[in-house]
């Protein structure tokens, strides 16, 4: 599977933004999910989302503000980000597992795609 990441940018805190990573190959079976890295971390789960079930799951971090979604026809799956903090700063990167359960494991996520910078000002 082929990730292609974008949507980045710059916001004022309590902004909004949305990241979209579209995916060639046979997603169909596949696990979606979205991370972050910021300079010295390791990568750090955010959501994930089934392209079957529309299973999702996030990181309590961004509970309630952030929604992922899918988009089959256009084989896109989105990252709605809303009431953003500075500390969401980070490189954000979409990945796939071709597992059958949604997961938080950046070790179960095979392919990923280049990241794209969400940077919050105070």
């Amino acid at each position: 599977v082929q990730l292609q990441a974008s949507g980045g940018g710059l916001v004022q805190a309590g902004g909004s933004l949305r990241l979209s990573c579209t995916a060639s190959g046979r997603t169909f079976r596949y696990v979606m999910g979205w991370f972050r890295q910021t300079p010295g971390k390791d990568h750090e789960f955010v959501a994930g989302i089934s392209w079957t079930t529309g299973n999702t799951i996030y990181d309590d971090s961004v509970k309630g503000r952030f929604t992922i979604s899918r988009d089959n026809e256009k084989n896109t799956v989105y990252l709605t980000m809303n009431s953003l903090k500075p500390e969401d700063t980070a490189v954000y990167y979409c990945a796939a597992s071709s597992g059958w359960r949604t997961t938080s494991e950046v070790n179960e996520y095979e392919d990923w795609g280049q990241g794209t910078l969400v940077t919050v000002s105070s």
